[in-house]
């Protein structure tokens, strides 16, 4: 009898020692570790091309620090330029909570949780700033690389330093620097995945709303809407629900034309446009075009242009250009690098699209080839690109083929089938630069891979790298190219 009481006892003390080691794993709890050294400094303006090679997307932030997102953790590390991911600065984790979306506004790193909780964090230090509650948010859907939780946050957006919430029919507007709950409006369904202007205004598909006041906003044309050259917030240009495009840097939005194309673009206040292959579009009378028919401009300070010994230059049959590869300051140009001789073979374009003939040149249907969200770029590449004002006037063509990336401030970023990054000028169409695509210091890295998701800001350029025939589902285990799938460029000026 004393056996079998001792046993029930030894029973019963190790099912609580489980129990209470469970909790303490399992229960719900809030984990923050802050940076114990100095700020990372500004990056160099020297050290120029791929400079990183990742396993998971970055958000900069201030310029010096790289933010990523995990399922229950958001964390920073620094220099912005580092190769790989280095330990983290700072890290802040909830647990079972999960990691909905990720802002930053200036140093302030903003962060939804699925309970809805609303968490700021200093960029620099990772001391929590502020914590609000909001309305509840769906799950981590990052995938892998966690790029979607950070380049296209949902249910997240700035504007006027104004953080907007929405979750299903409630349109939210926080005081991004303090958290305090500013406005909360009530709006009809289809609402949430807007975006808001740098006219301070936000646009979904059923409405339009001041995002400093949350009121509704009369006198604009209907929508849906859809954001132009831009990924979700502070954008610059709109289309409608026809198809017509305008300008929205300011409060009133103004008409251009040029960005009725649906393969059109803006990047610096000009159009750019991705000429589809069954349209002609010759050059504008008097305007000569870039350099990619004619000379090499020249490298940025400290820059080496030259070609590894034994790499092709040469674009595809048909295509002219004459720029090097810009090679990143500090690496060998020789022939050990291990560039593979010449550019994997790509598809250029297996998709016929048939454009009737009352189409301006460069255009196609809406229906046909719809707009494409800036970071989510059009799987066709395209024979040449053209630059205009937003009223239509021709500034100049350069040629293909290639996929327009977007850009930044005076540079208009284009990828080629061989994964070759070209900065086009955004004012004259001429080549500022050409560089592969690979990560230099690995010799057997290769160019012989898909783009997925990428997110152009405070110039860098970050691009996840798909395997050539990956699958439509991001979980499957081929989808990325390899572990490390994520490049980060650091853009000449």
């Amino acid at each position: 009898m004393t056996r079998v009481l001792l046993r029930i006892m030894a029973a019963a003390l190790l099912l609580a020692v489980s129990g209470l080691i469970g909790w303490r794993v399992l229960a719900p709890a809030e984990l923050s570790a802050s940076a114990t050294t100095p700020n990372p400094p500004t990056p160099s303006t020297k050290l120029l091309g791929v400079t990183s090679r990742l396993n998971v997307a970055p958000l900069i932030v201030d310029g010096t620090v790289r933010v990523y997102a995990a399922k229950h953790q958001v964390r920073a590390d620094g220099p912005v330029t580092a190769r790989a991911v280095y330990t983290a600065r700072w890290s802040f984790r909830r647990w079972p909570e999960q990691l909905s979306a990720v802002v930053a506004s200036g140093t302030t790193v903003i962060t939804r949780w699925s309970d809805g909780k609303l968490v700021a964090i200093d960029a620099r230090t990772g001391e929590v700033r502020w914590r609000a509650d909001g309305p509840e948010a769906p799950g981590f859907a990052g995938h892998r690389t966690g790029a979607a939780t950070v380049w296209d946050p949902p249910g997240l957006r700035l504007a006027a330093g104004t953080l907007l919430v929405t979750e299903g029919q409630t349109l939210s507007g926080y005081a991004a620097s303090t958290g305090q709950s500013i406005w909360t409006a009530t709006v009809p369904a289809g609402c949430v995945d807007g975006f808001t202007t740098s006219g301070d205004a936000y646009l979904c598909a059923t409405g339009v709303y001041d995002a400093t006041t949350g009121a509704a906003l009369t006198g604009w044309p209907a929508g849906p809407y859809r954001p132009v050259g831009c990924g979700t917030s502070n954008c610059d240009a709109f289309r409608d629900g026809a198809g017509r495009g305008w300008l929205a840097t300011t409060a009133v939005p103004r008409r251009a034309p040029a960005l009725d194309d649906p393969l059109a673009t803006i990047v610096g206040g000009i159009v750019i446009t991705a000429v589809h292959p069954d349209v002609s579009l010759p050059p504008p009378p008097g305007v000569t075009p870039g350099p990619v028919s004619g000379s090499s401009p020249s490298a940025p300070a400290g820059v080496t242009t030259s070609a590894p010994a034994g790499v092709t230059t040469s674009a595809p049959a048909g295509v002219t250009t004459s720029a090097p590869p810009l090679i990143p300051a500090g690496i060998t140009s020789s022939a050990s690098a291990g560039v593979p001789p010449s550019a994997p073979a790509v598809a250029v374009l297996t998709d016929s699209i048939a454009v009737p003939p009352s189409v301006p040149a460069g255009a196609a249907p809406a229906d046909v080839l719809p707009s494409v969200p800036a970071g989510m770029s059009p799987s066709a590449f395209f024979p040449a690109v053209a630059g205009r004002t937003v009223d239509g006037a021709p500034l100049w063509t350069t040629s293909g083929p290639v996929r327009v990336l977007g850009g930044e401030s005076e540079t208009v970023l284009l990828l080629t089938p061989e994964n070759m990054l070209r900065g086009v000028d955004v004012r004259t169409g001429d080549l500022k630069y050409s560089m592969p695509l690979r990560f230099w210091p690995d010799r057997e890295d290769t160019l012989d891979w898909k783009p997925g998701l990428y997110q152009v800001t405070d110039g860098f350029l970050a691009i996840e790298r798909l395997n050539p025939d990956a699958p439509d589902d991001p979980e499957s285990p081929i989808y990325y190219l390899a572990t490390d799938a994520v490049l980060l460029i650091a853009l000449p000026d």
